[in-house]
């Protein structure tokens, strides 16, 4: 059994004074009237005469954060979801068992409490207790409140308590909800069907990325979590659904950083009879409405960078934006040992599964990306990098593909979307030889997803969004790790 601390013990000692008052230290139902936001909403304007007027009885429960006073008196505040509010307890108006376990209890403890609605002479608003009840014992006290968990590992690993203690952290995960339901009512009100597809699945495709492998003892077959959602999403636009989108849980098997975490959520989005100009369209108006919608305005700061989210967002394309910052031409004609040469001029390793698109790929991402700021999509990509958008009708070394890019990150990704067998199945083919010279992230064939373009998917646009980053942008926070509530951690030594 571990030691315990001073404080640890001190707070097993009144454990048991609570139990020889036959109160059970860990509570039972206690029905509140109200929280700490509507006491405030309805009364913060009220006067101390007023208030001793109105006489309005309120019952909260929560935690206490602070505590003083002695003697026959003190104040405590009370912290729900919402926030704090101030309570005074009195001897004489809760009575001397009552107010004997008040005198007891400790910071983090958690009480029920009844009472009138006042303001102190120095005019903050209260609650005058009447009924001070324990609810449950906290054994453990909480991290100092100067300075809360100053480990910030720590406060990953224990986000149950930074969220007692840090009010940022609190206002994050409650507002990431907020986001998820308004992108849910900006698509619905288009006509979207929200759908869920399969977790795991047997055939790796829908992105470039390291897979997490896990096994079905009852088929005895090795299964993926799914890397994407997006050939399912695209089976049910064969199956006529027309217009569909799926929020989910994503897994690859890959680094941590504070952009990348091996699980994630995103938003993928297709429309029958759309296109890349559809998707932009699409994408620039949900990231605007949802910014708006959620903040009220179209602004925000992000890593130290003001940023606006009103439409209209640039739209740049890609051999374009590397000719602005190098000064070399990839939408001209160009063989791949020219681009190779070029390549190892400028310090850019030329891997074996290489093609031309790999490399103007990879000239974007050392001279392009880092420098975007504001919203501004990108657009086509080589063919080598996007086996399943669609080729652009002019140029076929190219694709009917965008990114969005705000801040150096990238935010969605979107397709014209392919939608010819011949073509698919070839481009599955190329991805399977990129695999056989050591591309760990190509795609695998999917056989299925063939034969369902062989029955005709409609021309269609479809788009990709990470949640997460999404979310990091409109709270101004800096790590992925802020806006998911439990994140992937190294384990503990």
């Amino acid at each position: 059994m571990r030691e315990f601390s001073e404080q640890e013990q001190v707070r097993r000692d009144k454990l048991n004074f609570l139990r020889e008052h036959n109160i059970d230290p860990f509570g039972s139902r206690f029905d509140v009237t109200t929280n700490t936001k509507e006491i405030k909403e309805a009364y913060q304007d009220k006067t101390i005469e007023e208030l001793e007027a109105l006489h309005k009885e309120v019952t909260i429960a929560g935690r206490i954060m602070t505590k003083r006073g002695k003697g026959k008196a003190g104040f405590i505040n009370i912290q729900d979801k919402y926030g704090q509010i101030q309570a005074y307890v009195k001897l004489d108006n809760v009575g001397e068992e009552a107010y004997e376990i008040f005198d007891k209890s400790d910071l983090g403890d958690i009480v029920g409490i009844t009472g009138s609605v006042m303001r102190t002479h120095m005019g903050e608003l209260s609650i005058r207790v009447t009924n001070f009840k324990h609810l449950v014992k906290a054994l453990r006290p909480l991290p100092d409140k100067f300075h809360g968990l100053v480990d910030v590992e720590e406060r990953f690993r224990r986000r149950y308590v930074d969220l007692i203690v840090n009010e940022d952290a609190r206002r994050v995960a409650f507002l990431r909800p907020r986001i998820i339901r308004s992108i849910q009512k900006y698509l619905d009100n288009l006509g979207y069907v929200e759908v869920e597809t399969p977790v795991l699945g047997t055939i790796l495709g829908g992105a470039s990325a390291r897979p997490f492998v896990t096994h079905h003892n009852t088929l005895d077959i090795d299964m993926y979590l799914r890397i994407a959602t997006e050939l399912n999403l695209k089976r049910l636009i064969v199956g006529g659904m027309d217009a569909v989108y799926e929020i989910g849980r994503l897994f690859r098997n890959e680094g941590m950083d504070k952009n990348h975490n091996p699980e994630f959520t995103t938003i993928e989005v297709y429309k029958a009879y759309s296109d890349l100009e559809g998707m932009m369209d699409l994408t620039e108006n949900l990231v605007s409405s949802v910014c708006y919608d959620v903040l009220g305005t179209y602004d925000v700061s992000f890593r130290g960078q003001n940023i606006s989210l009103k439409p209209s967002y640039k739209r740049v394309k890609m051999t374009d934006a590397i000719y602005e910052k190098t000064g070399i031409d990839f939408s001209k004609d160009m063989s791949f040992e020219d681009a190779k040469k070029l390549a190892m001029e400028h310090g850019i390793e030329v891997e074996e599964h290489f093609g031309y698109g790999h490399i103007v790929n990879a000239f974007f991402e050392k001279y392009v990306e880092e420098d975007i700021v504001e919203p501004t999509f990108i657009y086509g990509h080589p063919v080598e990098i996007s086996p399943l958008a669609k080729k652009n009708s002019l140029d076929p070394r190219f694709t009917e593909r965008f990114e969005l890019f705000i801040l150096g990150s990238e935010y969605a990704n979107a397709f014209s979307e392919l939608n010819d067998p011949i073509d698919q199945y070839e481009r599955f083919e190329n991805q399977l030889k990129e695999k056989e010279l050591g591309n760990e992230e190509a795609n695998e064939m999917d056989l299925d997803f063939v034969e369902a373009l062989e029955y005709g998917m409609p021309p269609c646009g479809g788009m990709g969004m990470g949640i997460d980053r999404l979310v990091m942008l409109l709270t101004n926070s800096d790590t992925i790790r802020e806006v998911i509530l439990f994140p992937t951690m190294k384990k503990k030594d």
